[in-house]
């Protein structure tokens, strides 16, 4: 269950990047915003699992 999890939030860190790149693609600071909030949630959320595994 744990690798499911985090599979989940590599997914996530990789919508957010892509969210990122077409953020700044069409000058669109909102995109971005979102991805960056997405990238760091799901890294937060990746080491809780980790760290709540042990």
């Amino acid at each position: 269950m744990k690798y499911v999890l985090l599979l989940v939030a590599v997914l996530a860190v990789a919508l957010g990047v892509a969210g990122i790149a077409l953020g700044e693609a069409d000058d669109s600071p909102g995109l971005q915003l979102l991805g960056v909030v997405l990238v760091v949630g799901a890294v937060v959320y990746g080491v809780w699992v980790l760290r709540r595994a042990r």
